[in-house]
């Protein structure tokens, strides 16, 4: 993963105006010598600028000036006074972490040795003058808070600056912490600025802490000398009562109070000095008892009163635990008896608390301190065995009741929900084994025959595998006693674990104690090679154990069992040792063919192609001229497996040949043979996974084969040696290239299936993207000169398909051919393709529309289309008039041909709803609306809106689409919005197609048999003139008939179809139009928008009627994604008062639902979308607000 930089935030010096004066005249002084004044000069044009880098630089200058300055040569006068409390001005002012305060001091530790006081004094001025000139303001606390601990980072004159004023920063640091203890008293609820003042009060315990330690030998010889024991005893004894408030107020967070108790045992080690009277008075704190504690002073037993308290809460041990683990030295060479009871008081009482914990951040800080405590115990023990063994030794011997007790600890908690707890669980179970080893001799000499860790073993392996926390113990014996050991006790270890990688739950876990145990294996029998009679009786051995059942589970499970195998054992073996893969391609070759193992399993051939594909993306063989992968596989096996009746056999010998460890190794010609054997017969693939892996793999061979093409041509250039090699791969490249192009373009004949289609489409589309078809000289591969006009014919007739996927991949795909092979220049083809497109847009088939606006995207790029929609509007005998195209960009032409096919479709559309209006059964049987709408909307769609030239064109076009939106809806709402919206069809205006209607609504009331949606109504004309008062003749024009006399097929559904996806289209086309044209608002006026306000307020309360009204669920889905779209524009505009508008939908609804109106039309069914209503709104808002 890759992860951003975090950079520095540098910071300029900014000081008050009076004291930046005062320094400037200060370096203004005249006299000095030409180095010192050259310094002053530098710091003043420091000064002066406000640029922190550059600042930076000069700081920088300013402290080589420093050390090139010269006793002898200097004068050590006023201005060379001036310059170092400049530096220490600057260091002072700034933050810790900025790089300019880094630079002072750097300057500042960089004078020369006889100006070393000078500049302490300096230093020392400016942090006494920041402690006394604080006073009240809390706020500056943090900041000079900051500067004691910087002056402890690796400066040391910061240090002997901290050191001078002991007394005044103790002071200061318990002066903010009581008033930071004082402020979180009153901040109860005000949880953003408790989590600051925490941070305050974690950093000021820790400066203290820093003061303290960086100080213990001042401190000692303080408290000792009665002249200053009053200045410094207060200070102290303040600090510990607020450490023993934090520690004893569950208000503070755990970091906080933890941080505390290390305070508390530092500050009582540093006071008391001896390390065993330390242990003694640290003790007492655990048990919350004063016994033992005779030898504090009595000043410190008063501070630390309230941790005496027997009504002090649980916490309180567990931070006080931690802080002597942290805070007292374990690797003495001398521990006293004290030291070690409170070594064991340490385990004991965290162990008390364990069974009373709650909360998982407390259970996360005992398991720390556990894990703590076993490092501490072990580091005890390894100084040196003591002589006669103590009472550590036999407490932490295995067996023992702390011992015990701590396992159970560990079974209790090595699957607890947090991560953090199972790890620190594991380093205990390993420590604890540790410390057995080092209390007990057998255990050390001969670990495999100790009872102790033999009955541990045992216990372990007993235990259900299902119990996550095992898996890590064990890996913890291999670690320490070795694979043998486990193997010697359960040979079917491998196979156990093995069969336990299908459980998803379990497989992480399983797989990193096999890598432990073939690792460690490995290593024994390489250490047994002198015994053993070599490496190789070795390596059998380890073959026998691991890759052989590892082969049987490949050949024999399941694949959905052996998943987790590939990804996590597998390459895992392989890393460990790559040899290995000779011996699984042997084993797997010579395996009986009765071998192929039970239905479902990838058998010996599946194995073997496994794992070649596995070790070859771990870069462990590679292909070449003389053998395909060191000639380890023969060819006839590979074709074997290409066409396995398996498909994830195939996909893995594919991938054996496809995949490589880098992008440029060249293609051998094997490879590409295997490549023209398997592609033929795994096109017309019917898994769809199989597809998906199909083109995810010839993805990566055609990068493979256009990187490594680009490192040819380089190498052709430079390498005169190899230019014939070269020049025959790029030759073989070319051929491969351009055969397995128009390998692709053959099989998309009119009637290959949807497989067929969708692969070679998907491989062609790969092809444009990486390469081009192009069919001019530079280009390399010239597949352009592959594609002919029968082959681009071919694609042409894909868009047809009645899969949707398809449409877009070939339509995609016929930009990308060469212009002449697609054809569409010519005139006579242009006017056929959109005669069929103009045709498709009125089909009753709802898919033939989405084919129309794909052939109607392909013309959009065509020069001439506004002249061929004007021969179709003379035929049509419609009055249409085309935009001039004035000039030829590519963007301009786009923009006239869009708006020309939205005029022509247009007025098509004002045609076919007037028909609509005056007869809906005969729009649903002859010209359904919502063909012209989808198309409309889609070439709307190619259209870059924000930069238009014909906008008053367009601003007409507009107005006139939200119209004829308007009209159709209003022709079709009676369906949706009806009760029963699956059966009511309108009554129509013309008396002539009464008769049809009537017949349509009779068919659609409830029958006793099912066949009503199966089998059609015939309008015959017969019926028609038997209930009708005219002549059948002008009827059959109308109702009944086509033009040619063929009557219509007409059901119910035909006509619910036909208005659900006219409402449809319509919602998709207001919303189009809205958030992808321009607004016009009426606060700017030199604005090109294209729609105004008003409408936009119209079609807002267009989709509110819809989403209140609709009853059929396609209809109001749909209007429900474009009111998302509107909410979207209204969202983004400048418009204060459209932004508005959701907000005033919102309470009128609110307002109508609360009235209870029986006039009101709201649906009030199970129908009801006003949740989307009111969704709408929120959804975008909540998007808006997050970006």
């Amino acid at each position: 993963m890759v992860t951003k930089k975090k950079t520095v935030k540098v910071e300029a010096v900014i000081l008050e105006k009076d004291k930046l004066d005062k320094l400037k005249a200060s370096l203004a002084v005249g006299g000095g010598d030409e180095g010192t004044r050259q310094l002053a000069q530098t710091l003043r044009n420091c000064l002066a600028l406000t640029d922190p880098v550059q600042q930076i630089q000069l700081v920088k200058k300013a402290g080589c000036q420093l050390v090139q300055l010269r006793e002898e040569e200097t004068s050590n006068g006023p201005l060379l006074q001036a310059c170092l409390n400049t530096l220490a001005l600057i260091y002072t002012s700034l933050q810790a972490k900025n790089p300019l305060r880094r630079a002072s001091a750097s300057a500042l530790s960089s004078v020369p040795n006889w100006l070393q006081e000078q500049t302490f004094v300096c230093l020392s001025v400016c942090m006494s003058d920041c402690l006394s000139s604080l006073g009240s303001d809390q706020t500056s606390y943090p900041h000079l808070i900051d500067s004691i601990t910087s002056c402890l980072d690796s400066f040391p004159l910061g240090e002997r600056s901290i050191h001078s004023l002991l007394s005044e920063v103790l002071k200061f640091l318990h002066k903010a912490l009581s008033e930071y203890l004082q402020m979180n008293s009153g901040l109860a609820g005000c949880h953003v600025l408790q989590a600051q003042l925490m941070h305050w009060c974690l950093a000021a315990v820790k400066a203290s802490m820093l003061v303290v330690q960086r100080s213990q030998e001042l401190i000692s010889m303080a408290l000792q000398a009665a002249h200053l024991h009053c200045t410094l005893q207060p200070a102290l004894s303040g600090l510990l009562d607020c450490y023993t408030h934090i520690l004893t107020d569950e208000e503070f967070v755990q970091s906080v109070q933890s941080t505390a108790g290390m305070a508390v045992v530092l500050f009582t080690r540093s006071v008391i000095g001896c390390e065993d009277e330390v242990a003694s008075v640290v003790a007492g704190l655990l048990q919350g008892s004063e016994q033992g504690t005779e030898c504090a002073p009595m000043w410190l037993k008063e501070s630390c009163a309230g941790l005496y308290d027997s009504g002090r809460p649980a916490g309180v041990s567990l931070y006080l635990c931690h802080g002597a683990l942290a805070m007292l030295n374990w690797r003495e060479a001398s521990q006293g008896p004290q030291r070690e009871q409170l070594l064991l008081l340490v385990p004991h009482t965290l162990l008390e608390l364990d069974t009373s914990i709650k909360e998982s951040s407390t259970a996360m800080v005992v398991a720390r301190v556990l894990t703590l405590w076993s490092g501490a115990a072990l580091d005890t023990l390894q100084i040196g065995p003591s002589s006669p063994p103590g009472l550590l030794h036999h407490a932490l011997r295995g067996g023992s009741e702390l011992q015990g007790r701590l396992l159970e600890h560990v079974y209790t908690h090595w699957e607890h929900p947090l991560d953090g707890v199972r790890h620190q669980t594991r380093t205990l179970f390993k420590n604890l084994l540790l410390l057995h080893q080092h209390t007990d001799p057998l255990a050390l000499c001969d670990p495999q025959s100790d009872p102790y860790i033999s009955q541990l073993t045992h216990t372990l392996l007993g235990l259900e595998w299902h119990q996550r926390g095992k898996y890590g113990s064990l890996a913890c014996l291999v670690e320490l006693l070795g694979a043998g050991y486990l193997l010697a006790l359960d040979p079917q270890l491998p196979s156990r674990l093995l069969g336990l990688m299908g459980d998803q739950t379990l497989a992480p876990y399983a797989s990193d104690l096999l890598e432990r145990l073939f690792v460690s294996h490995k290593a024994q029998l390489a250490g047994e090679v002198g015994t053993e009679g070599g490496m190789l009786g070795g390596m059998e051995r380890w073959h026998q154990t691991w890759v052989t059942p590892l082969l049987q589970v490949l050949c024999r499970a399941r694949l959905d069992q052996t998943t987790y195998i590939l990804d996590y054992f597998l390459p895992k073996l392989l890393r460990c040792s790559p040899s290995s893969l000779t011996h699984m391609v042997q084993a797997l070759q010579n395996s009986p063919p009765c071998s192929a193992g039970p239905s479902g399993s990838r058998g010996a051939v599946g194995a073997l192609m496994t794992c070649l594909r596995a070790a070859r993306a771990q870069g462990v063989v590679q292909s070449s001229e003389e053998g395909l992968w060191g000639g380890l596989v023969p060819l006839s096996l590979l074709r074997h497996a290409l066409v396995h009746k398996h498909d994830q056999v195939r996909m893995d010998a594919l991938g054996l040949v496809c995949e490589s460890h880098r992008s440029t190794e060249v293609l051998t010609s094997q490879e590409m043979e295997l490549l023209r054997y398997f592609l033929p017969s795994s096109l017309n693939s019917q898994s769809p996974g199989g597809r998906q892996q199909t083109i995810s793999l010839f993805k990566k061979l055609l990068c493979r084969v256009k990187d490594s093409g680009q490192l040819l041509l380089r190498r052709l250039a430079q390498d005169v040696e190899q230019r014939d090699m070269d020049q025959h791969t790029l030759d073989m490249y070319k051929e491969f290239m351009c055969w397995f192009c128009e390998s692709l373009l053959v099989v998309l004949h009119p009637g290959a299936s949807f497989s067929t289609c969708l692969t070679a489409l998907s491989l062609l589309g790969l092809l444009a993207q990486l390469f081009t078809f192009n069919t001019g000289p530079d280009d390399v591969f010239a597949l352009g000169k592959v594609v002919t006009p029968a082959h681009a014919q071919n694609v042409l007739y894909c868009i047809a398909s009645n899969f949707l996927e398809v449409k877009q991949l070939a339509s995609a795909l016929l930009c990308q051919l060469p212009p002449g092979a697609v054809g569409l220049q010519e005139p006579l083809r242009m006017q056929c393709v959109l005669q069929a497109a103009l045709g498709l847009s009125t089909s009753t088939k709802p898919f033939d529309s989405v084919t129309a606006a794909h052939l109607f995207n392909l013309l959009l790029h065509q020069p001439a289309l506004p002249q061929a929609l004007l021969l179709c509007a003379q035929d049509q005998g419609l009055s249409f008039q085309p935009p001039n195209l004035t000039q030829a960009s590519k963007a301009l032409c786009l923009e006239t041909n869009t708006l020309a096919v939205v005029q022509f479709l247009l007025l098509c559309l004002n045609v076919e709803v007037r028909k609509a209006e005056s007869s809906l059964l005969l729009a649903a049987a002859s010209s359904p609306l919502y063909g012209r709408a989808h198309c409309i909307t889609a070439a709307l769609q190619q259209l870059n809106t924000r930069c238009l030239t014909l906008s008053d064109q367009w601003r007409v076009v507009v107005s006139e689409l939200i119209t004829v939106s308007y009209r159709m809806s209003d022709v079709v709402s009676p369906v949706v919005q009806s009760s029963s919206p699956e059966g009511l069809i309108p009554m129509d205006t013309e008396s002539e197609t009464l008769a049809g209607l009537q017949r349509i609504l009779q068919e659609i009331q409830p029958r006793d048999t099912n066949d009503y949606f199966t089998s059609a109504r015939e309008l015959d004309k017969q019926h028609s003139a038997q209930n009708g008062p005219a002549t059948s003749a002008h009827r059959s024009q109308h109702d009944s008939t086509g033009a040619r006399g063929e009557g219509y097929r007409i059901t119910a559904q035909m006509v619910l179809v036909c208005c659900w996806r006219t409402m449809k289209e319509v919602s998709m086309l207001l919303g189009e139009v809205c958030q992808s044209l321009p607004l016009k608002t009426t606060d700017s006026v030199t604005e090109q928008g294209l729609i105004t306000e008003e409408q936009v307020e119209g079609v807002g309360l267009y989709f509110r009627q819809q989403l209140l009204q609709s009853r059929h669920r396609g209809a109001f889905e749909l209007a429900y994604v474009g009111f998302v779209r509107l909410n979207d524009m209204l969202c983004r505009s400048g418009s204060r008062s459209l932004q508005q508008l959701p907000a005033r939908w919102l309470t009128e609804v609110l307002e109508e639902v609360r009235s209870s109106d029986p006039s009101s039309k709201l649906c009030a069914t199970r129908r009801s979308w006003h949740p989307l209503l009111h969704s709408g709104p929120v959804v975008i808002r909540a998007q808006i607000l997050q970006l």
